[in-house]
């Protein structure tokens, strides 16, 4: 499917009041969001450690033609930091209810590497919710990730989670985020937001959320968490799948793999960006999102259907 032309999409750096967070109360605890736009409803699900603000250099454009929803997750950003259940299928519900409280009652979920895990899981226990899937650098589709994150899975590890949120540390992220860039390795956005991220865990209510969530979806060994053996049901819900090729925290291949598992999908794989497409190349990010919305038509769950799919099982299993 040709897609506009990335000169044709200019989003710019949103005004403050159009990405204002706002905040609500969920089950007792403050849920932060940012909400902007009027139209059909994109939901926009951030990674680990991050938060709704790594959408921001595609909110605005979005919401020119979308009702956006940016929520910061449970454990995240200004959202409260609980003790309780950090699941995928916890996160689930979390933004199925804030889409209800906000009188939203289906949406196109795109979720961003931890995010993508939530907006499979969503879409597997709320299908009825989910219009639309569109995958960015997903979790959940294979084991391998950064060595970082599987170092932060070991048994003490949050003795070190404190050294990490250094300020030194950080600057020498940068840094080294600086020279690959200067010599055309587009790993300096990766490399930013993990120091963002990190930075975040000073205190230990976001230690303790990160932590028990990161450990739900990864061991030393790897992802734990594989989504793979679902993906069938996805054959009846528009699926898109953006990558960076230079991703240093998911490689690439798990989204090339799955779209060989689903071939009703749409692969994007993005040359110059990373781990954060919609960072490294808002522009062509917007255009291919807009363009995936135009040219297929919002899923509509059939329970005899999905009945059928589970009895058949996955026809590329034996």
């Amino acid at each position: 499917m040709p897609v506009a032309p990335a000169a044709e999409v200019r989003p710019e750096r949103p005004a403050r009041a159009d990405f204002a967070l706002q905040e609500t109360i969920l089950h007792g605890h403050r849920v932060a969001y940012r909400c902007a736009g009027s139209g059909p409803v994109l939901v926009l699900v951030h990674g680990i450690t991050s938060t709704s603000a790594t959408w921001e250099r595609v909110f605005a454009a979005l919401a020119r033609r979308f009702t956006v929803v940016a929520p910061d997750l449970a454990g995240h950003g200004a959202s409260a930091k609980p003790r309780g259940d950090y699941s995928l299928g916890a996160y689930a519900c979390g933004v199925r209810d804030l889409l209800l409280a906000l009188g939203h009652e289906r949406a196109t979920i795109v979720g961003h590497s931890l995010g993508g895990g939530i907006a499979m899981q969503l879409a597997y226990q709320f299908p009825e919710r989910c219009e639309r899937l569109v995958l960015v650098s997903s979790g959940g589709l294979g084991r391998e990730v950064s060595s970082l994150l599987r170092s932060a899975a070991l048994p003490g590890a949050e003795l070190v989670l404190p050294l990490l949120t250094h300020t030194r540390l950080m600057a020498v992220g940068r840094a080294v985020g600086g020279v690959l860039d200067r010599v055309g390795l587009r790993a300096r956005t990766d490399l930013e937001e993990m120091a963002r991220g990190h930075a975040s865990l000073g205190d230990a209510p976001s230690r303790s959320a990160f932590l028990h969530t990161l450990r739900t979806i990864i061991e030393p060994g790897g992802q734990r968490v594989d989504a793979r053996d679902r993906l069938y049901l996805a054959d009846d819900v528009p699926l898109l799948l953006v990558w960076g090729e230079r991703d240093t925290i998911i490689p690439a291949a798990h989204g090339i793999a799955a779209h060989a598992h689903v071939p009703s999908s749409r692969l994007e794989l993005f040359a110059d960006a990373g781990h954060f497409p919609q960072l490294d190349e808002p522009l062509r990010f917007v255009a291919v999102l807009e363009d995936f919305i135009d040219h297929t038509a919002a899923a509509r769950p059939d329970g005899q259907r999905l009945g059928e799919l589970l009895r058949r099982g996955d026809p590329r299993v034996d």
